[in-house]
């Protein structure tokens, strides 16, 4: 399925090649647990390098990579995109689906309703956003209690979301 998106480099922490870590992993320190990251710059290149520390830092992760060493060369990676082969990811439970499998899928309301397709995911403080993308734009909270079904064959998720607010 290709490339999965598990986080960001921010900007670096120190002066000895430590970095700020977003991640999109839940645990949010699940991100480590992958030894070798596969990093895509803003060039579009993919490059990889082992993991040489990290640890939870705050709401976020702070890692070191081999390799880097200063703070000039952990700078240097600010905004790469850290990423896993789909097919290196564990398998979903029950109900779990990840995010990026469901980009693309239509969207229908409990009445019936297409509101459009799934665009894009964002993490709000009220929890995560399913961003349907249609005749107008609807931000679906991803919760239970409103995502009701995902259909993976039929490339559909039904919601209890209003076709207008």
């Amino acid at each position: 399925m290709g490339w999965i998106e598990l986080g960001r480099i921010g900007a670096p922490w120190g002066v000895k090649g430590w970095m700020h870590i977003e991640t999109y992993t839940d645990p949010p320190a699940g991100l480590l647990e992958y030894r070798q990251w596969v990093l895509r710059l803003g060039t579009g290149e993919r490059i990889t390098r082992r993991v040489a520390d990290g640890h939870p830092h705050s709401d976020r992760l702070v890692a070191r990579l081999e390799g880097i060493e200063d703070r000039d060369k952990a700078a240097a990676l600010t905004g790469a995109v850290i990423e896993v082969d789909r097919a290196e990811l564990p398998p979903t439970g029950d109900r779990e689906y990840y995010r990026a499998d469901l980009v693309g899928f239509k969207v229908r309301n409990l009445e019936d309703v297409e509101l459009g397709t799934v665009g894009y995911f964002v993490d709000t403080p009220t929890g995560p956003m399913m961003v349907v993308q249609g005749a107008r734009e609807h931000w679906v909270l991803a919760i239970p209690k409103h995502l009701r079904k995902v259909d993976l064959a039929a490339g559909l998720v039904l919601v209890d979301w209003p076709a207008e607010p």
